[in-house]
C-alpha cells in the first residue's frame, strides 16, 4: 500500500473532508474511489464483499453499513487529504457530529434517484451548527432512474439557492460515463472499468448552450459574494481566472456557495475531478482561519491560529478500542507540531500525558506519521487518561477547546446479566464503551434496581451489547426498562395520629406523633415542617420523625415508587421520659405518614417526554394518529422544506422502541428526538394495573 507517512505537509497543503449523507448514498464507495484514484490503494474494494478500507470492522462487514467513522488519507498532487467516512444510519449520528467537529469541508452525497432524504436533512443541521463549508455530490448517476435535475432541485428547495451546479452529467442512466464541467468549460469522458481514467474533450454542440448558461450563472453567483468582484463583473461582463479562483475559494469557505458535482462512485467516474476541485478551491486549515478556545487560567476566550511553530495543542474527537492494540485516540492538531515523546497536559482533567507513536490511518492500517503539524489529523495509542472531547496542550499554553455536543438518546433498554457474578465486568465494560461512544449512556437506577442503557436506536444498543460480549466475555439480556413512576397526594389530611408503643421485658418503646400532609405543586419537592409547641415532642426526636417519613417516601407506599411533592408538618405528639428514643419516633413518623398518605387521595405520576418527529409530508397523518394512540398530545407543527416537524408530549411508557416503530411506519424516512419533560398524573385504570403488578412482584419476592 502506498504510504504518505514519511512526508510532511505545510498547513496550506492539508484538506480535511467529511463525507456525509443518508444511509446508502455511497460514502464508503466514494472513499474507495478517492483512495484508488490517488494511488493510496491498489485495489478497489466493495461494500458487498466486505473489502473496503473504511468498513473493516466485523459488524460493518456483516451488516454492509458503516458503524464507525473511519479516518483515511491520501496524497493528491502534493496535497494531503484526510478523509472522514461517516455512517449514514441515524443510530450512529454521534460519529457524524464528531467528524464534522474537525472537518474543514463537508462533502454531502445525494442519491441520483432519491435526492434529498431525511438523513441529509439531519446532517445538514449539524453542518450548519459548525458552519462547515460544503459541497454536494450527486452520486449513482449510472442508476436506471437517476434524475440529476430533480436531485439538485430537491437540494435547492431544502438548502437554498446557494446550491450551485458546477458539473452536470451528459448521459446519466445505465450508460453514464461523461461529465460536463461548467467551471472549466470542458467535458470529461471516463472509462467504465473502474480505473478512474478519463479524456478531456470539448463540450458537444447540443449542450453548449446549457453549459454556457450554467457557466454564466456560476460566475454571477461568485461575483455576488464579494463587492470588488461584483464591480469587476459589471465593468468587464465576466470574471477572469485569478479572480474566479479567489472568488470561488472565498465563497466556498464562507458558505456562500455550495458547489454540485457528479459521480458514479462504484464505477470510479468523477472522483479524480473532486480531488482536483478540493485541491484548488477547498479550504485548508489555514484558509479556515483561527479556532475558538478558552484559556483555563484566565477564563478568557482566545483565537488559536493553526501555526506549526506555535505551542502544541490538540483535541481528541474520537476514541476507538481495538483488540491487540488498545485504545486509539483520534485527534486534530490545532496549534504547533506534535510527535512521539511529547509531554502534554490533559486540560480537561489535569492529568499529564506523554504521546506514544503518532499515526496516520487508512481504516485499520496504521503508519507511523513521525510528526503532525497544526491542521492535520492523526491517531495515538494508549493514552493513560484521555477520552473523546479532551484537549491536550503544552503546560505553557493552558487552552481548552469546546466539547462536541452529542444528541440525547432515543431508546432505553434495561440490561440483565445472563450469569451471576458478571456484574463488575459488565460495569467496567459499559463504562469503557461509553468512553468510546459518548452517545451511548449508562444509568444505574438504585430506586428501581436496574441498569438502563440508552442510545440512538435499537441497532446501536445491539452493537454495544455485542461488543460487551466480544471484548469482556459477558452476555446480557435486554428487556423493557421499568418506568420510574412517582407517588404523590392530591388532598390535604389535617391530622393523622400514630402511637408506637411496645412493652417487652425491661425498657419499652414509645413514640407518639400527629402529622399534617399537604400536596405541593408538581416539581416543588418535599418539605418537612416542625410546628411542635411546648416541647410535647422533644427537639432531639424531631429529626428521627423526619427520617422515618423520608425513608418511607423513598420506599413508596402505593406501589413501591418514590413519593414526591408534598409537605409534612409535625405539630403534636407525646413522649415517655424512659421509653422514648429516636427509633420509637422514627417508627411513629413512618407509620403515621403511611396512614396519612393513603387517606390523602394518593396517585401515581408518570414521566412525560417531549418529542420532535421529522417526517416526509405523506406520512404525517399516520404518524400523528400513532402519537394520539400513544396518549400523546400534539403541541405544534412546522414545515421544514419537504418535511414536517411534529412536536408532541408522550408518556415515557408509550415510547419503548419508538425509533424502530417510526422507521417501519415511514420506510426509514422518519426520525425523532426525545427528552424528559415533566411528570403528570397516570390515569386511574393504568395506575391500578401498575399497583397490581407491584403487589405481584412483592408476593413473588416474599
Amino acid at each position: 500500500m502506498a504510504s504518505t507517512s514519511h512526508k510532511e505537509y505545510s498547513v496550506d497543503k492539508i484538506r480535511n473532508i467529511a463525507l456525509i449523507g443518508h444511509g446508502g448514498s455511497g460514502k464508503t464507495t466514494i472513499t474507495e474511489a478517492l483512495l484508488y484514484s490517488a494511488g493510496a490503494t491498489t485495489r478497489f474494494g466493495k461494500v458487498e464483499d466486505g473489502s473496503t478500507v473504511s468498513d473493516y470492522h466485523p459488524d460493518e462487514i456483516e451488516r454492509k453499513i458503516s458503524i464507525n467513522t473511519a479516518l483515511l488519507h491520501c496524497d493528491w498532487q502534493g496535497t494531503k487529504f484526510n478523509i472522514l467516512d461517516t455512517p449514514g444510519y441515524s443510530d450512529f449520528t454521534g460519529e457524524v457530529i464528531s467528524a464534522l467537529r474537525v472537518a474543514d469541508v463537508a462533502v454531502v452525497l445525494l442519491k441520483a434517484v432519491e435526492g434529498t432524504e431525511v438523513g441529509t436533512e439531519i446532517t445538514w443541521g449539524y453542518i450548519k451548527r459548525y458552519q462547515t463549508p460544503s459541497m454536494f455530490i450527486v452520486n449513482k448517476l449510472d442508476n436506471e432512474n437517476s434524475d440529476f435535475e430533480r436531485s439538485v432541485s430537491s437540494a435547492r428547495n431544502r438548502f437554498g439557492s446557494d446550491v450551485t451546479i458546477v458539473q452536470f452529467p451528459l448521459n446519466e442512466g445505465l450508460a453514464f460515463d461523461s461529465i460536463v464541467d461548467v467551471l472549466r468549460m470542458k467535458m470529461y469522458k471516463f472509462h467504465r472499468d473502474g480505473s478512474g481514467k478519463f479524456v478531456e474533450a470539448e463540450i458537444p454542440a447540443d449542450v453548449q448552450e446549457k453549459a454556457a448558461a450554467l457557466h454564466e450563472e456560476l460566475i454571477e453567483k461568485i461575483a455576488e459574494t464579494d463587492e470588488d468582484l461584483m464591480n469587476k463583473f459589471f465593468e468587464v461582463g465576466t470574471l477572469h481566472d485569478p479572480d474566479l479562483q479567489k472568488g470561488l475559494q472565498r465563497a466556498l469557505n464562507e458558505r456562500k456557495i455550495f458547489p454540485v458535482y457528479c459521480t458514479s462512485a462504484s464505477m470510479n467516474i468523477g472522483a479524480a475531478l473532486i480531488l482536483d476541485f478540493l485541491t484548488q478551491y477547498g479550504p485548508s486549515p489555514a484558509g479556515r482561519g483561527p479556532v475558538r478556545g478558552s484559556n483555563l487560567e484566565t477564563k478568557q476566550d482566545l483565537e488559536v491560529v493553526p501555526n506549526p511553530s506555535a505551542t502544541p495543542s490538540l483535541f481528541v474527537f474520537k476514541t476507538v478500542s481495538e483488540q491487540h492494540v488498545g485504545e486509539l485516540s483520534f485527534f486534530r492538531v490545532y496549534s504547533g507540531t506534535v510527535a512521539a515523546g511529547l509531554d502534554l497536559m490533559n486540560e480537561s482533567n489535569g492529568k499529564a500525558e506523554r504521546l506514544g507513536q503518532v499515526f496516520v490511518m487508512n481504516g485499520r492500517d496504521r503508519r507511523d506519521a513521525g510528526r503532525l503539524v497544526a491542521g492535520d489529523i492523526g491517531a495515538v495509542v494508549k493514552l493513560k487518561d484521555t477520552h473523546t472531547n479532551n484537549t491536550l496542550s503544552s503546560k505553557a499554553f493552558p487552552v481548552v477547546y469546546p466539547v462536541i455536543e452529542f444528541p440525547e438518546p432515543v431508546i432505553r433498554m434495561a440490561i440483565a446479566s445472563k450469569s451471576k457474578g458478571d456484574e463488575d465486568r459488565i460495569a467496567t465494560g459499559l463504562h469503557t464503551l461509553h468512553e468510546e461512544d459518548p452517545t451511548f449512556l449508562v444509568q444505574v437506577d438504585g430506586q428501581l434496581s436496574q441498569t438502563v442503557i440508552a442510545g440512538q436506536g435499537e441497532l446501536h444498543l445491539l452493537i454495544v451489547t455485542k461488543r460487551l460480549k466480544e471484548k469482556y466475555g459477558v452476555e446480557v439480556d435486554l428487556h423493557e426498562p421499568k418506568i420510574p413512576y412517582k407517588e404523590t397526594i392530591k388532598a390535604t389530611v389535617g391530622s393523622v395520629e400514630y402511637k408506637h408503643k411496645k412493652q417487652t421485658g425491661g425498657r419499652g418503646q414509645f413514640g407518639h406523633v400527629y402529622l399534617k400532609l399537604e400536596p405541593r405543586s408538581r416539581g416543588a419537592g418535599f418539605e418537612f415542617e416542625d410546628a411542635v409547641v411546648g416541647g410535647v415532642v422533644p427537639g432531639r426526636f424531631v429529626p428521627a420523625v423526619e427520617k422515618g417519613v423520608i425513608e418511607t417516601m423513598q420506599r413508596g407506599v402505593l406501589a413501591g415508587y418514590e413519593v414526591v411533592d408534598l409537605r409534612v408538618t409535625l405539630f403534636d405528639g407525646s413522649y415517655h421520659s424512659v421509653d422514648s428514643d429516636e427509633h420509637s419516633f422514627k417508627m411513629a413518623g413512618s407509620m403515621a405518614f403511611k396512614k396519612g398518605f393513603l387517606e390523602a387521595r394518593p396517585v401515581l405520576l408518570e414521566p412525560i417526554n417531549e418529542i420532535e418527529v421529522v417526517v416526509p409530508e405523506e406520512y404525517m397523518g399516520d404518524v400523528m394518529g400513532d402519537i394520539s394512540g400513544r396518549r400523546g398530545k400534539i403541541m405544534g407543527m412546522e414545515t421544514e422544506g419537504p418535511f414536517q416537524k411534529i412536536k408532541a408530549t408522550v408518556p415515557m411508557s408509550e415510547l419503548h422502541k419508538y425509533s424502530t416503530i417510526l422507521r417501519s411506519m415511514t420506510q426509514g424516512r422518519g426520525v425523532y428526538r426525545t427528552r424528559f419533560s415533566h411528570y403528570d398524573e397516570l390515569p386511574r385504570e393504568l395506575a391500578e394495573k401498575v399497583i397490581a403488578g407491584s403487589e405481584k412482584t412483592k408476593e413473588a419476592e416474599a
